[in-house]
């Protein structure tokens, strides 16, 4: 197991994402937030897509994270929240 640490930045992204939010919204994030917690608890190293030697990308829409994994430590540091809206069709 991995312990995950969100960057202050990260949760104030979050945190304006989730206030911006109309209900369905809210449990949309929640639903992700939860799921992303949980995959980066258990294998963060093949979560999402490489962005360089320790940096990664994870998507869970309606929200992108991106992390980076200290494998010695056992730690993961989200350190980017995006939000991401289904085009119209």
């Amino acid at each position: 197991m991995f312990s995950v640490r969100w960057a202050s930045s990260a949760l104030g992204e979050l945190a304006t994402f989730w206030t911006d939010a109309d209900s369905a919204g809210r449990q949309s994030i929640s639903r992700a937030v939860g799921e992303i917690d949980s995959i980066l608890r258990s294998d963060p190293e093949s979560a999402g897509e490489s962005r360089g030697e320790l940096q990664r990308i994870l998507l869970i829409l309606p929200l992108g994270v991106m992390f980076e994994v200290e494998p010695l430590d056992r730690t993961v540091r989200v350190m980017k929240v995006l939000r991401f809206r289904r085009r119209n069709a």
